[in-house]
């Protein structure tokens, strides 16, 4: 016996994890500002106890009898992979101090908290201690893992496993050289892009009723989850039947909720489709955060940004906003389409989106290699966005303190962001290829065929499958650059008259 011992501390840890995701979707909705303290403690103790659960010496000999069990079943059935992730899991838990995750989940609750302040006015120096507190516990939790040629290596294992630091800086290195000269070349040689009727007044009750039918229509099960709204957007799943979203409104700019509303709908959906049979399971959650990333870009770019979707949607947005009226189909495309560097990331255009994600990778490497002090990070990000984008804010809630990640002590989660973009396009080719039908599919507002295709060898095989796996098993590749920057060239050279 073991097997049957194993699932059912599984199926308890689950629980209590929707529990503590429970006491965090409500730290960044609902919770007045006066409970952080208690909350801090309350999710403290929860990850405290979790933790202790999930590497008890009891769970050891289960595993340890486990293996005994599956040994000679087919190394692609469920229990086999099962079993190998819950042996990846315990080994690396067991190396991690129960303290410091009780104590790393207080230091990031109230780190979050400061981090809203200090966005919200009180500045970087609020948040300074904060972030230091955290920067620290994230050096000290890789150091649980040495030898490692990276202290960026285990972080970045436990949001993409298999992936190491310098596969990332192999992609950013194909990645960076092109994306520079095809902004170069929209600027010098694109015809100009009007997409000032992007902003005005736009009524929030009909952003939201817009974006709940285009939801709805993708096949977000209202029934199993629902939207809310928070200061960053993001999606949380308790379970596969409870999955929360939120979205940020902007009631004088119709893109943040109009596309944010897509690309937490990607990330639920993903959630909703993971196997019913691995509820409560070791195989019950996402394979990766880049794969989680490639369902909300896949949904809110390759199908949200495209000619085929607003060819159905347009109409009805004119109606819901008549100041649209007179602005032909092809200028919206084109102006949701435009390319100009940013200085907020969720807001920034598929061409330089990933110039972002590589400056804020060379940041946080500096950080934890001691390479850069956090007081000295207001100024290195300016020089840094300077140089990638051209463009250096104004301030710091434009800059170092636009992004949550830090703050949870999300340090290497970032590059999750830009694996994510490659691998939408290979798995949405590969959908088109398989289903031929899909893009004429899109064009009715009709998602059944790309999403039952995405259920079937994305979705529903949660953990089964490292993300290496999945995606070769999915697309008959492994993780490419090339299609991505393919994609880019065709759509912009179109959108830009680029020949």
């Amino acid at each position: 016996m073991g097997l049957t011992e194993l699932k059912q501390r599984v199926a308890e840890l689950a629980n209590l994890g929707g529990a503590l995701d429970l006491l965090h979707w409500d730290l960044e909705t609902f919770m007045p500002k006066g409970g952080v303290e208690d909350r801090a403690s309350q999710v403290a103790l929860l990850g405290r106890i979790a933790h202790e659960w999930f590497v008890a010496d009891e769970v050891g000999a289960w595993l340890v009898a486990a293996e005994t069990e599956v040994r000679g079943l087919d190394p692609t059935s469920d229990d086999v992979r099962a079993v190998q992730v819950l042996r990846r899991d315990f080994d690396r838990e067991r190396k991690v101090p129960t303290a410091w995750v009780a104590e790393f989940a207080r230091t990031t609750s109230l780190a979050q908290h400061a981090w809203r302040d200090a966005r919200a006015g009180a500045g970087f120096a609020h948040f300074r201690p904060h972030l230091e507190r955290v920067l620290d516990a994230r050096r000290e939790y890789a150091g649980f893992f040495t030898p490692w040629k990276s202290v960026y290596d285990p972080l970045l294992d436990d949001f993409e496993p298999g992936t190491t630091t310098a596969d990332v800086e192999r992609v950013f290195a194909e990645l960076r050289p092109p994306l520079v000269a095809l902004v170069e070349a929209i600027r010098t040689r694109g015809r100009a892009v009007d997409a000032g009727f992007l902003d005005g007044d736009f009524d929030e009750v009909q952003q939201t009723e817009f974006g709940m039918d285009v939801l709805r229509r993708m096949g977000f099960d209202f029934d199993r989850g629902r939207q809310d709204r928070s200061a960053h957007p993001f999606t949380t799943a308790f379970s596969r039947n409870d999955v929360r979203i939120t979205t940020r409104f902007d009631r004088a700019c119709l893109s943040p909720a109009l596309f944010g509303s897509m690309h937490e709908g990607g990330h639920a959906l993903y959630e909703q489709g993971i196997a019913a049979e691995y509820a409560r399971t070791a195989l019950g959650r996402y394979a990766s955060l880049g794969i989680h990333e490639s369902q909300s870009r896949l949904w809110e770019n390759v199908v949200g940004r495209s000619r085929q979707f607003w060819k159905r949607f347009y109409p009805e947005l004119q109606r819901r906003f008549p100041t649209l009226a007179s602005v032909p189909i092809d200028s919206f495309y084109r102006a949701i389409n435009r390319v100009a560097p940013s200085l907020i990331r969720v807001e920034a255009d598929e061409v330089t989106y990933n110039l972002h994600i590589m400056m804020r990778f060379d940041l946080e490497l500096a950080l934890l290699r001691g390479d850069l002090a956090v007081a000295d990070l207001p100024t290195a990000w300016r020089e840094a966005s300077r140089a990638a984008l051209g463009i250096a804010p104004p301030d710091d809630a434009n800059g170092a303190l636009q992004d949550i990640h830090w703050s949870g002590g999300a340090f290497a989660y970032f590059p999750t962001y830009t694996i994510g973009n490659l691998a939408a396009v290979q798995l949405f080719d590969a959908a088109a290829a398989a289903v031929p039908g899909i893009p004429a599919d899109i064009e009715r507002g009709e998602f059944g065929a790309l999403l039952g295709w995405l259920r079937e060898n994305v979705h529903r095989h949660g953990r089964k499958y490292e993300p290496g796996e999945l995606l070769r098993r999915a697309t008959g590749r492994p993780l490419e650059a090339a299609p991505y920057l393919r994609y880019l060239h065709t759509k912009y050279a179109d959108v830009y008259g680029l020949g």
